[in-house]
C-alpha cells in the first residue's frame, strides 16, 4: 500500500465517523453559503452522494456554479474536500440511498420527482487524523513547556 493510499484510507476513515457535512457553496447573490448534509454514500472520498430537493436555492445557485467544499469535523479528525457538485436525476440510485433519514427530512419518497442526487466529485481533499481532544491537549501542554512542536496528528493535502 503506498502512502497516498494510506491517507486516502485516514480521509475515508474520518468521512464515514462523521456521518453529517456541511455543504459550502456560492448562492445566487454571490455569498459563500454553508448547510449541513447528511451524507449517503461515498463509493471513494472523490465522490460523495447526498439527497437533495430540487426545487431549492442550494441546487439552484450549484447549477450556476459548480464549485463546492464539503466539510467534515469530528473527534477522529476533519476533512475538506474541494471540487463541484451537480444535480443527478437517477431514480434506480436514489431508491439506493433513501433510508429513514431522508424520509424524516424529505417528503415524498424516492419517486418524487423534485426529490433526487447531488453528486461531489473532489479534486483534492485536505485533512487533520487528530489524536483526540485528551491527547492534543497534552500536546498542547507539552509544546508550551517544552518549547518544542507537538505533535498533534497527521494531516496533509491528497489530489483525488
Amino acid at each position: 500500500m503506498t502512502a497516498h493510499d494510506d491517507r486516502l484510507d485516514t480521509i475515508a476513515e474520518i468521512m464515514r465517523s462523521t456521518r453529517i457535512a456541511s455543504l459550502a457553496y456560492v448562492s445566487a447573490q454571490g455569498d459563500l453559503v454553508s448547510t449541513p448534509m447528511g451524507t449517503q454514500d461515498f463509493e471513494h472520498p472523490g465522490t460523495v452522494w447526498f439527497i437533495s430537493e430540487r426545487s431549492t436555492d442550494k441546487v439552484a445557485a450549484i447549477e450556476a456554479d459548480p464549485r463546492v467544499n464539503v466539510h467534515y469535523a469530528g473527534k477522529g479528525g476533519w476533512v475538506s474536500l474541494a471540487g463541484t457538485a451537480r444535480f443527478v436525476d437517477d431514480r434506480a440510485k436514489l431508491r439506493e440511498l433513501w433510508d429513514a433519514s431522508a424520509g424524516i427530512f424529505m417528503s415524498g419518497g424516492p419517486d418524487d420527482p423534485d426529490n433526487g442526487l447531488l453528486e461531489v466529485t473532489a479534486t483534492s481533499a485536505e485533512y487533520w487524523d487528530s489524536p483526540g481532544a485528551v491527547a492534543t491537549a497534552v500536546q498542547l501542554m507539552k509544546g508550551l513547556v517544552t518549547d518544542g512542536e507537538p505533535d498533534l496528528g497527521d494531516s496533509g493535502i491528497v489530489r483525488l
